[in-house]
């Protein structure tokens, strides 16, 4: 069943519920399946969205002091006040840091057309910290090769149907370039340039809760979880591409959001 890798806490944050494509998909989030649990500190760029209680439901990408990068499905329609950024950790039950958020900022086309555009900006409260756990990500600047590497990130589950693992996981995956990934995916219109694909092997791949956390390759920040067919079952992933919306990005911390889709309770 063709998912979007959603969040499992987005009526508690005010987010949409579970996304319907059709009457046969069902839109849900992702995980890392057949990865392990990174080192200490291995990404200290990797956030976890949660709700005020602690419950994680996705993941996201520190940017800079105030801003985190996530996928819009995970936060759209969600109060600001009630989502909580965890940082500093690879345990996400025991932050080095919580921040709250004080506006969100989808892209003004998401879901125009359905799985496109499917990226956010969360402005923050109060500035992180900066530690050996907790630092910024560089944007992607170069497009991206076949086979290149690329590393994910993430608290999803491991199974599909799952529960989520409190130690973060690392999968290291391959770069697949836009036509044998629209090739694998039977010529999916849900694919398009605005979006990267990765693929090792089956068994190997996101799944729920992993949706809106980081993909880096050669130290840079190049995608973010967005839709795949959970969990591992042999077919790429489809992410945000993070150069294609590099400019969307400037634009939004710059304060020039023409297309921002700018959402907020709190005073900003």
């Amino acid at each position: 069943m063709k998912a979007v890798l959603l969040i499992l806490g987005a009526i508690a944050t005010g987010a949409a519920g579970i996304r319907v494509k059709n009457a046969t998909q069902l839109a849900k989030d992702q995980l890392v399946v057949g990865g392990e649990a990174a080192e200490e500190g291995f990404a200290p760029y990797q956030v976890s969205l949660q709700t005020l209680s602690g419950s994680h439901f996705c993941g996201g990408a520190i940017v800079n002091e105030l801003w985190v990068l996530t996928a819009a499905h995970c936060v759209v329609g969600a109060w600001p006040e009630l989502v909580a950024v965890a940082s500093g950790t690879n345990q996400y039950t025991r932050p080095g840091a919580i921040n709250y958020v004080s506006a969100i900022y989808t892209h003004c086309n998401y879901d125009n057309p359905l799985m496109h555009n499917d990226i956010a900006l969360l402005k923050l409260t109060d500035p992180l910290t900066w530690n050996e756990r907790t630092q910024p990500i560089p944007l992607a600047v170069a497009p991206m090769r076949e086979g290149d590497e690329v590393i994910l990130t993430g608290w999803g589950t491991t199974v599909a149907g799952g529960s989520v693992p409190v130690n973060l996981q690392v999968l290291y995956l391959k770069f697949v370039p836009h036509e044998p990934c629209k090739q694998a995916l039977n010529d999916d219109p849900d694919c398009d340039v605005g979006h990267i694909c990765t693929f090792s092997r089956a068994g190997e791949g996101a799944c729920h809760g992993d949706s809106g956390g980081p993909l880096i390759s050669g130290g840079r920040l190049v995608g973010l979880v967005n839709w795949g067919w959970p969990c591992g079952l042999g077919m790429p992933d489809v992410h945000a591409s993070v150069l294609f919306y590099r400019d969307w990005i400037r634009n939004v911390i710059g304060g020039n959001a023409k297309c921002g889709g700018y959402q907020s309770t709190v005073s900003d």
